[in-house]
């Protein structure tokens, strides 16, 4: 499986698509399709970047 996530890197800042109540999250990093982000709502959460896409949010 590919990792839909190939450009993100510590420190942007993200969304999850089906998860709008978490906010905006921090990644804090992103290891061969395993993303750590830090969301407002719901803490340090581990996305599995071969399954989600995470959404760039822009300052």
């Amino acid at each position: 499986m590919d990792d839909l996530n190939p450009f993100l890197e510590p420190g942007m800042y993200v969304r999850h698509p089906t998860e709008s109540d978490w906010g905006v999250g921090q990644v804090q990093s992103a290891i061969k399709g395993k993303i750590t982000v830090n969301f407002e709502e719901a803490g340090k959460v581990v996305i599995d970047g071969t399954r989600i896409s995470l959404e760039i949010v822009f300052n």
